[in-house]
Formats: structure tokens, C-alpha cells, sequence
């Protein structure tokens, strides 16, 4: 079937799907698509929101014939993709393709762990005892593994890490549970199948791992798709981020105390051993201090107590590596145990020496643990040479990649200056369905009480409105100090991201009327609301990244050093990505029409401004609530 007897307006999905509309932008995009991939050819493909991109890539891949994977942005949109776009497209284009679902490790349980944590006990109190029972029950009956089938183990829940498997602590083919392991069964029905639906933090994953020579998940493949690419830059860096945390050292420890019971009950000097570690854990805790958040480790290393405090840790793990080495032969969780230790204290002793020039070291705290982070300053070689997009067409697509129509930051931060790109605009007529509401007279956003300030201004909008609004903050902090005065001020629902888990409030969200809902980052994105729920996005600023992150501080100053303008080149193109992500959350189809309201001043006051205003969809530009009134006024008229 051609691409084109697919997509249009008497084709096969238009009999599939209630409301289809046929748009060239669709096909243009399908098409350009369908060339990179017969050509053997990468291609960036920017399409505003409405294009259909979800269609535009699957139609081609499938026709394709070859051996693809399609990684998406959450897992939530790996699923939908999996269980309902994929299928009916498939339908619809009357073909037989095996598919197959690939999630990370922390999503299967692990028959291995589970039985551990029922042997250990591991301190659960009674209600996740019962629990545990329940999945000792759910394993004898699932197909699969996938703790998505487990609803009520939630993700926050520590039973979720005791029966799931790390790269770190899985025995692999040595396990006597390995004929049943749902993470080898997943893996080799992704090898058989000719499409594989992943996301980003798996295919990152891997990337990182294949690095490290072990452990890898993915298939091969022929051809790979990256929905919601705007994201592979900024994990990209996380997952090519080297990380020793606390946990880690603890969850060691726990295993190193388990396979003394089972393996080495005959060496009470290990359990001393053990103990002298975790204690050198505890001492280094405290020399950091009580208050949770990052710094630079270069802040932080040449203070004694602190260079103390590791060499301890150190001494002492390595006397644990010693009774490890010479008994490892014993059995199999030795044996495990031994390997992850060497890991350990590899990665640790990394922030004793000598920093590498080409990363930065930054040390994070969250209660009573620790994490110390290596970030390479640049991951365009590291993602380039591991993806290999001059072997294999890789499709990179989002409706937020460029700045201003250039390109040139996405891509020089993935390393793909070579990789065409091309755009295709979003079919909806913003001109028409939405409005820029710009007010007047907020002040520097640095300055005291600007918060207080975009409530008051936001208020009367909210008024007009009728709630029926997302108002969008940068930070927690702003979150917080705005959530109490919203509440004050409406008597209209108010929803405050913390209050429940994020998928609840935005079901919440959609069924109540005139509601608020306030959020963060987490909102900025990948959030889809259709018809009149939302008719207002109030932004509190313009999305600049924290400047006291020691992984940007970094990446500025070589930026600084190399002749570069940190600011310009950087850090403006990456706020005006988030921006575009956060606007894209008003108008979700043609009949959708709503206000778009920016609180920061520095859009008309700053130079850069020009840059934001720029790579905005057309909109009329307003600074009163008059022509905003009238604008929403004429829109409920018609319906």
C-alpha cells in the first residue's frame, strides 16, 4: 500500500478512526520519512502540534520492511503506542509485523529478588509483608512480569525495589530462576520481533551500558524512530552521567549480608568487615551536612573532614574486596557480590583523585543519602558514536526542536550537524483559535515579591476565564508561595501538583469544572487536554534553568572558555524549547481555542525577547483583559 492511499481522506485509517481528517503536512512528513529510510538517510523532523506526527512515522516504518524501533518519551506513551496506535495501523494497512513491548529492568519483577526479600524479610512492616504475598501470588499468573499489571504496588513503594533486578545485582544465566525471567523473555521477543516500542531511558540506558561492555537490552535494528527527541539531549547527559549513590552501597551491603547467611556463614570476619563499610557510609553522610540539594564537587573535596570520611570508606570497602576475592569461587551471590564491589569502589574512588577535564563531578543529597555524579560537559560523541546515524536512519521528531526555525542547538548537542532537517507548521489557525496576553507592569522577575505579584495579575484572568486553567511555574518554591494565594483569591476547584499523583490530577482535572491546576515542570509536557477543560495557560517566567546547577555552571564556563556566548548559545535556546513545550499545551485540535498568558516582562524589555516572541505560533499580542474578554466572548458565541 502507498503512503499516500493510506493517509487519505476515503483511506483505511480514515474508516478506523472517528474524526479523521486528511492533512498534507501528514503526508509531506510520511513521505520525507519513507525517502530518508529507502535512501538509507537520517532526518530531523520538526511538526507543530496537530500534524499527526504518530502516523506520519509508523506509516513508513511499516511499510518499510525492515527491523525497527520506535522509542518514545514516557512509558506512558510507549504504552499507548504499543496498545493502540501500532495495532491500527497495522489493521489498516492490512499487515502481519510481530511487535513486541521492551521497558526497563525496574518494570519486571525478578523471581530472584522476590524470593530474597521474602527470605530476609528486609524489615517490611505487616501491610508490605501482605503485599509481598500478593505478588508471590500475581507471579504464578502473569504472563509477562510487567508491574503495570500490578496496580497496587505503587511506584514510590520500597517493595518495588526489592523485587526487581538491576544490571548491578542480576546473576544472568547463573540464576536458578532464569528459565522464567521475565526481563530474558521480554528481551528475546524484542530480538524476534520486526518493530520494538521502547522509550528514551531504556534506549539511553542501553547506550550506557553497551559503553561499559554488559548488560545490554536492545535488539539490533535497522531503522530507529525518536518521538519527543526534544528530550534525548537532557537524558542523554543523565544517562551518560557515571553515578555512585548511597543506596547502591546500601542495597550492596544488604545482598553482601545475604550471601554470608547463604554462602560464607563461616567467616564471621566478613560480617565485621560489612559493618566497619556502613558505618564509613553513615561518617561521610554527615560531613556534607543537613540540608538537601547539589554542588559542585570541587566545593566540596578538599575539605578534611570530608577527604577523611572517604578515605575511611574506601579502606574499609577494600577490605571487604579482599575477603570477597579469595571466596567468590563459594558460590553465586559471592561471586555477584564481588563484581558489584569492584564497580563500587571504582566509581567512588573517581571523586578521591583527579577530576576528568572533559566532565564534572557534583555531589546531590536527599536525606540521609548521597549521590556523586560524574556528567560528561558534552555527550555529542558519546550518543553519536553509540547510535551510529550514519549506519542505520535515524528519525529524530517533536513539535519543539528548533529555535526560531535554526535547528543548530538540538542538533549540535546530539552531534548530528550533518543530519538534514526539515518543518512542517501545525494545521491548526492559532491566529485564530488563541490570543498572547502580555500584562503590564510585573516586575523583574529576580525582584522581591514577584510571585505575589503574577497571582494578583493572574487573578482577574482566572476570573474571565472561569478557572478552566493551567497556571505554569518554574520552580517548586514559586509553586508553593502562589498555591495558598490562588486558593484565597477563587472560588473555583484548585489543583496543586504534590496533592496526588500526577496522572490523578489531571484526570481530576478533566472531569471537574472550572478547575486550576497549578504545576511545574512535570506539566511543561507531554500533557494532553482536549476541548474547553482548558482555555487558559497562565507562565509565571521564562523557563531559564536553575543557574546555580553545577552540571550548567560547567558546561557555561567552557562554553566561556572556547569563545562562546554561554548565554545566548545556551541557555536562551534551551528556555525557548521548554516555553514552546509549555505553550503547546492550550490548543490541542481545531475546534480548541484559548489564551496564552506570559507573566515575564523581559519577552518586550530584553533583547532576547525577540528570540521567544519569534518561535511562538502566530497569536495576536494583547497587554489588556478587554480584547481578551471579547476574544473568548466570541468564541463561546459559536459553539
Amino acid at each position: 500500500m502507498k503512503i499516500g492511499r493510506a493517509l487519505a481522506a476515503n483511506g483505511p485509517l480514515a474508516e478506523r478512526v472517528d474524526g479523521y481528517a486528511a492533512r498534507p503536512q501528514q503526508l509531506e512528513m510520511a513521505e520525507a520519512i519513507a525517502g530518508a529510510i529507502e535512501k538509507g538517510e537520517s532526518l530531523i523532523c520538526e511538526a507543530g502540534t496537530g500534524t499527526g506526527k504518530t502516523l506520519a512515522y509508523l506509516i513508513p516504518a511499516l511499510l518499510a520492511g525492515q527491523k525497527v524501533i520506535i522509542s518514545t518519551g514516557t512509558r506512558n506513551l510507549q504504552d499507548q503506542l504499543f496498545d493502540r496506535d501500532l495495532p491500527l495501523v497495522l489493521k489498516a494497512l492490512g499487515t502481519t509485523q510481530a511487535t513486541a513491548l521492551l521497558k526497563g529492568r525496574a518494570n519486571y519483577l525478578c523471581l530472584q529478588r522476590m524470593h530474597l526479600a521474602e527470605e530476609q524479610g528486609a524489615g517490611l512492616d505487616r501491610a508490605s509483608l501482605a503485599l509481598l504475598t500478593g505478588i508471590r501470588g500475581w507471579s504464578n499468573q502473569t504472563v509477562d512480569g510487567d508491574l503495570a499489571g500490578l496496580p497496587e504496588l505503587p511506584e514510590e513503594s520500597r517493595l518495588r525495589g526489592l523485587v526487581t533486578s538491576t544490571a548491578e545485582n542480576c546473576l544472568g544465566q547463573g540464576c536458578a530462576h532464569f528459565d522464567r525471567c521475565f526481563v530474558f523473555q521480554a528481551r528475546k521477543r524484542a530480538q524476534e520481533a520486526d518493530v520494538t516500542v521502547v522509550n528514551h531511558h531504556l534506549f539511553l540506558s542501553d547506550l550506557g551500558l553497551r559503553g561499559r561492555g554488559y548488560g545490554e537490552l536492545l535488539p539490533g535494528f535497522d531503522v530507529a524512530i525518536f518521538d519527543e527527541a526534544h528530550q534525548l539531549p537532557e537524558l542523554a547527559s543523565q544517562f551518560f552521567t557515571r553515578t555512585v549513590t548511597s543506596h547502591q552501597w546500601f542495597d550492596f551491603l544488604q545482598d553482601a549480608h545475604a550471601a554470608y547467611l547463604k554462602e560464607a556463614a563461616d567467616l564471621p570476619e566478613f560480617i565485621n568487615r560489612l559493618d566497619a563499610v556502613e558505618t564509613g557510609l553513615r561518617a561521610m553522610r554527615l560531613t556534607f551536612g543537613s540540608e538537601d540539594g547539589t554542588r559542585a564537587w570541587r566545593d566540596v573535596r578538599d575539605q578534611t573532614p570530608v577527604q577523611s570520611a572517604l578515605a575511611a570508606l574506601l579502606a574499609a570497602a577494600d577490605n571487604v574486596r579482599e575477603v570477597l576475592e579469595n571466596f567468590a569461587a563459594r558460590g553465586k551471590l559471592l561471586d555477584n557480590c564481588f563484581r558489584r564491589l569492584t564497580e563500587l569502589l571504582q566509581l567512588t574512588a573517581a571523586f578521591r583523585d583527579s577530576a576528568d577535564p572533559a566532565a564534572v563531578q557534583w555531589l546531590e543529597l536527599r536525606g540521609r543519602g548521597f549521590l556523586l555524579h560524574q556528567t560528561p560537559l558534552e555527550v555529542a560523541s558519546l550518543f553519536r558514536d553509540g547510535l551510529n546515524p550514519e549506519v542505520h536512519p535515524c528519525i529524530f521528531t517533536s513539535a519543539t526542536l528548533s529555535v526560531n526555525g535554526d535547528f543548530s542547538h538540538f542538533a549540535a548537542r546530539l552531534g548530528l550537524q550533518e543530519v538534514p532537517a526539515r518543518t512542517w507548521p501545525s494545521p491548526f489557525d492559532f491566529r485564530h483559535q488563541s490570543m498572547l496576553y502580555l500584562p503590564p507592569g510585573l516586575p523583574d522577575p529576580r525582584a522581591e515579591g514577584y510571585t505575589e505579584r503574577v497571582v494578583a495579575a493572574a487573578i482577574p484572568l482566572l476570573q474571565i476565564t472561569r478557572g478552566r486553567a493551567f497556571l505554569l511555574f518554574t520552580s517548586y518554591r514559586a509553586l508553593h508561595l502562589a498555591a495558598p494565594m490562588v486558593r484565597a483569591a477563587l472560588s473555583y476547584p484548585v489543583l496543586v501538583q504534590g496533592d496526588a499523583p500526577r496522572t490523578e490530577l489531571l484526570e481530576r482535572f478533566r472531569t471537574t469544572a472550572n478547575a486550576v491546576l497549578l504545576g511545574t515542570s512535570s506539566f511543561w509536557e507531554g500533557v494532553d487536554v482536549r476541548g474547553q477543560s482548558l482555555s487558559c495557560v497562565i507562565i509565571d517566567k521564562l523557563p531559564f534553568a536553575a543557574p546555580d546547577d553545577p552540571v550548567l555552571q560547567a558546561r557555561l564556563r567552557k562554553l566561556e572558555e572556547e569563545g562562546g556566548n554561554p548565554f545566548m548559545d545556551y541557555q536562551v535556546p534551551e528556555a525557548v524549547i521548554s516555553l514552546r513545550q509549555g505553550i503547546g499545551r492550550l490548543i490541542r485540535d481545531e475546534q480548541d481555542y484559548g489564551v496564552l498568558m506570559i507573566c515575564d516582562p523581559r519577552l518586550l524589555s530584553k533583547p532576547y525577547g525577540k528570540v521567544f516572541l519569534r518561535s511562538l505560533p502566530d497569536m495576536e499580542r494583547v497587554r489588556e483583559l478587554e480584547p481578551v474578554q471579547e476574544f473568548l466572548a466570541a468564541h463561546e458565541s459559536q459553539r
